[in-house]
């Protein structure tokens, strides 16, 4: 997994559950990112993503790292590191960066609560695809926006100095 970053191109997100992992993909100008599918976490999803990355010709994959509030490492940042290992080994030379996702998959439950009128519409099995594929496009969103600022901080606008991505890299 590799530091450098990309350059211009479809980016995918991936946030990764015990049971499933939402797939998120940006357009190729980096502006607006959007839902892909949701993958059940079984011994296909590596090479489903990586069917992904050919097709959309991904020129990097964001993998959401889950830690607490207050920053610290739990089990869902090891899992999510180990995945993010795996997935680069897949998907080599194309690199695999971690990102922050606090609070995605929160977030995610939200905007689909508001959007169905606070009622459950759908099915919970349905209902919980659905939310790790809009947590994968919250965390894509997020870095998008964060790249963008960047861009435009270098460019004499002031820019906010939240970094999205995992600043120890990806191991």
């Amino acid at each position: 997994m590799s530091p450098t970053p990309a350059g211009p191109g479809v980016r995918l997100a991936v946030d990764v559950g015990t049971v499933r992992v939402g797939v998120a993909a940006s357009d190729p100008a980096g502006v607006l990112a959007s839902p892909v599918e949701t993958l059940p976490r079984n011994r296909g999803d590596l090479d489903r993503l990586r069917a992904l990355v050919q097709e959309r010709a991904a020129v990097e994959v964001l993998v959401g790292l889950p830690r607490t509030l207050a920053g610290r490492d739990g089990q869902s940042v090891v899992m999510a590191r180990e995945y993010a290992a795996a997935l680069a080994e897949r998907i080599a030379p194309v690199p695999v960066t971690l990102v922050d996702e606090r609070l995605t998959t929160v977030l995610a439950e939200r905007q689909l609560q508001a959007a169905a009128g606070g009622g459950k519409r759908r099915g919970a099995r349905a209902r919980r695809a659905v939310v790790d594929q809009v947590a994968a496009v919250g965390i894509l969103q997020s870095w998008l926006d964060s790249q963008a600022a960047g861009r435009r901080g270098r460019a004499g606008i002031p820019s906010p100095n939240a970094a999205a991505a995992d600043p120890g890299g990806v191991a």
